[in-house]
């Protein structure tokens, strides 16, 4: 494999834009700017990837989680994962999930992940149960909030199930 996992810098943000942008995501660099402001006061660390020369892809890890059950529990949450379509299936989203769960690992024994619920995150939820993360039990959230029986709720990219797993 020849795909290299280091930590983010600001050299890397103008790359990044550009490959979401050419998939047509709206992941502006003010995004990625806050999270190296937010790297560098220790409450988020983001961890990128490259194929071959080529940015393939990243995730964070927020030691402080936005999700109360978690950020309460004093849980790491593994956050915005993404690897370009282009580079899936090779192994890099193992890698980073690997990297990210030993980091969680030193200080933690349990690392805490949400997943959205229509089919663009299949992959993810797979990933995520094939690598021994379990639902913790609170059902949905929508924009923060727990859905309650019989709400009506809109399907996107806010609607997410939590997992937890116990870390060795």
């Amino acid at each position: 494999m020849d795909a290299h996992i280091r930590p983010f810098n600001s050299e890397d943000i103008p790359e990044i834009v550009a490959a979401f942008t050419e998939l047509g995501w709206h992941k502006p660099a003010s995004q990625y700017e806050l999270y190296l402001a937010e790297q560098g006061l220790r409450l988020r660390d983001v961890y990128v990837t490259f194929f071959k020369g080529q940015f393939a892809g990243y995730l964070t890890i927020c030691w402080k989680s936005d999700y109360e059950p978690f950020r309460d529990a004093n849980i790491p949450e593994i956050t915005d994962f993404n690897v370009l379509p282009k580079f899936r299936r090779l192994g890099i989203g193992t890698q980073l999930m690997d990297k990210a769960e030993a980091e969680i690992a030193r200080v933690r024994s349990i690392a805490g992940i949400g997943v959205g619920m229509t089919a663009d995150y299949g992959a993810a939820q797979r990933l995520y149960i094939l690598r021994g993360y379990v639902p913790d039990g609170r059902g949905l959230y929508s924009k923060g909030h727990p859905v309650q029986y019989s709400q009506e709720i809109k399907v996107d990219d806010d609607l997410v199930l939590y997992f937890t797993k116990k870390l060795k």
